[in-house]
This record gives C-alpha cells, sequence and structure tokens, in this order.
C-alpha cells in the first residue's frame, strides 16, 4: 500500500544519536521534516545534511523539526553530527522498521550491483500528523531548500 499525501503518517518510536526515544507523536504541534539518507559521512548525504544545517534558521522559524533517519548506529551519528555540527537528531534504524514504514527501504543497484538499502526519500508532515508532502529520490544539494518553500509561513 503506497503512503500518500493527507494519509496519517506512519507513528514511530526510535532512538536518536543520544539513546533518547523520538516518537512521531510527541512532535504534534510541529511541522516534521522526516528525511531518510543511506550513510552517514558519505558525499551525497554529507551535502544533504549540511544544506538542512545552512538553514535551520528558517526550519525553526517555520516550526519545523528536522530528523535524519539512516541505518547507522549512534556512534556513527555522534560522530557526523560533530564533523559537520549538525544541529538536528539522526535516528538509528537498524533494523530497518522506520524506512520499511516510509517505503524508504529496498532493493537498489548501483554499479551492475543489487543490495537492500535506504532510498534517499522525504516525507513532510503537518503539525495533525498527517503527511503533507512526499519527495521522492530527491538531489541531496538543492532538497532542503525545496522542502522549505513547501512549509507554509
Amino acid at each position: 500500500m503506497a503512503l500518500k499525501i493527507g494519509d496519517p503518517a506512519p507513528d514511530f518510536s526510535v532512538q536518536n544519536e543520544k539513546g533518547e526515544t523520538v516518537t512521531l507523536k510527541s512532535l504534534r504541534g510541529q511541522w516534521v521534516v522526516l528525511y531518510f539518507y543511506p550513510k552517514d559521512d558519505t558525499p551525497g548525504c554529507t551535502k544533504e545534511a549540511c544544506a538542512f544545517r545552512d538553514n535551520i534558521a528558517a526550519f525553526t522559524e517555520k516550526k519545523a523539526t528536522i530528523l535524519g533517519i539512516s541505518l547507522n548506529d549512534d556512534k556513527a551519528h555522534n560522530k557526523f553530527i560533530a564533523k559537520y555540527n549538525l544541529p538536528f537528531s539522526l535516528l538509528i534504524d537498524s533494523d530497518t522498521s522506520l524506512s520499511t514504514a516510509y517505503e524508504s527501504y529496498g532493493l537498489k543497484k548501483f554499479m551492475g550491483k543489487e543490495y537492500m538499502g535506504i532510498t534517499r526519500n522525504t516525507f513532510l508532515i503537518d503539525p495533525e500528523g498527517a503527511i503533507a508532502k512526499i519527495y521522492l529520490k530527491v538531489k541531496p544539494e538543492t532538497h532542503p531548500l525545496e522542502v522549505l518553500k513547501d512549509i507554509p509561513a
């Protein structure tokens, strides 16, 4: 069943890089940018994370919380956050349950090889917990500005 705009966003309860539990329910009343990315500290993922970082003031002004999700563990997330001074949490999806619920985990192909992994997708969730926008296979460098434009002032 494909997720679509207007659907209730799948709820989740996962750990962030600090070992704190983050739930979608606890973020009600604010916009949530849930962005899925393949791996910490790789070229595309770094460009995307830094573009979100560079625009954090504008996201904060619009009362939007940014959450990055990958399969990396807390050590990798903390190293990534420290290296690039990322001002938002990275969620740990080691069992792929969150990325699967958001249809962002599956078969990928790279240089003729097939493997399972996270697809670079983003979900904009409105303050009531519904999916407001879905961005599939995004361009890391420009994507954060695209999301920012879609959040009402």
